[in-house]
């Protein structure tokens, strides 16, 4: 069998923040929107993303509340990513955590209902190689891994630091930030 995820569709009160954030996030274009919905997408796929908005409204979500916690969308390549975090930063769309967790190089965003939407590349060359990594004692230990800075990262890329270095928790963990990952990801940075 095999299944692939199609797409998400966010409820929302704020239809029209939630696509701006989203269009301006992955690069998106839209497909079909109307007064009650809005459907986006950034690849060949119809639609990936999309929101509605129902007549009697939502409720807004605490803080810390079951749900969904985030979306993850991956770049092929580290020059990618960074530079669509540039773009985003230019755009005034600041990240909410940027995390080196190992398997992945994750740039988290908090989009205007509150949930959390990451930008990602993998960091190993196979599925499997990740896994195995996954059951490491490094990754045990520490699951997150260190916040680090995306600036100095795009300023050691651009100044040829190489990839096998930038992709270690060893060089995150060199310009790790507070908040920890834990309380940049919960919403809840006094934890």
């Amino acid at each position: 069998m095999s299944l692939r995820l199609a797409h998400i569709v966010f409820q929302t009160n704020n239809l029209e923040g939630m696509r701006d954030f989203y269009l301006a996030l992955l690069g998106a274009k839209v497909v079909f929107e109307n007064d009650m919905m809005c459907f986006i997408t950034y690849d060949d796929e119809h639609h990936r993303v999309a929101f509605m908005r129902v007549p009697s409204g939502s409720n807004e979500r605490p803080p810390n509340s079951v749900g969904l916690m985030h979306s993850a969308f991956t770049f092929p390549d580290l020059t990618m990513l960074l530079d669509r975090y540039r773009e985003l930063k230019a755009g005034g769309i600041n990240p909410t955590a940027p995390i080196q967790h190992g398997p992945t190089t994750s740039i988290y965003y908090r989009d205007p209902d509150g949930c959390l939407a990451e930008l990602q590349i993998d960091n190993f060359d196979s599925a499997q190689a990740a896994t195995d990594y996954m059951h490491s004692e490094a990754y045990v230990n520490d699951p997150l891994g260190p916040v680090f800075d995306p600036d100095r990262m795009y300023d050691a890329y651009k100044g040829g630091q190489t990839l096998s270095t930038l992709l270690t928790r060893e060089w995150a963990a060199e310009c790790s930030q507070e908040p920890s990952a834990i309380a940049r990801l919960s919403g809840m940075p006094d934890m």
